[in-house]
């Protein structure tokens, strides 16, 4: 698969949003969220959550939505790469 249709995680991203020389640690203060917390999600091995989203839109001023539609773009491209089962369409009953 191309990695071009590969989203970033929403944490890649927020790596790049923190400012320069900022620790995880003082980032997670600011979030008030423990360094663990905050440090899964920067390296990718957590999702952001409505809770996390909501935190981070107002510490950086951005839309909760930004997060959380980077996340689901993430999610479901992750699933699109797993086997899936052949189901067919719902056929309609014709009214």
């Amino acid at each position: 698969m191309s990695r071009m249709h590969n989203p970033a995680h929403p944490g890649e991203v927020l790596r790049e949003w923190l400012p320069e020389g900022m620790t995880v640690t003082s980032a997670a203060k600011e979030l008030q969220v423990s360094r663990v917390t905050l440090s899964k999600v920067l390296n990718g091995n957590s999702g952001i959550t409505a809770q996390m989203a909501l935190r981070l839109s107002a510490w950086l001023g951005t839309s909760p939505d930004v997060w959380m539609g980077m996340q689901t773009q993430f999610d479901l491209w992750q699933a699109g790469q797993q086997p899936r089962p052949n189901i067919k369409p719902l056929e309609r009953l014709a009214a």
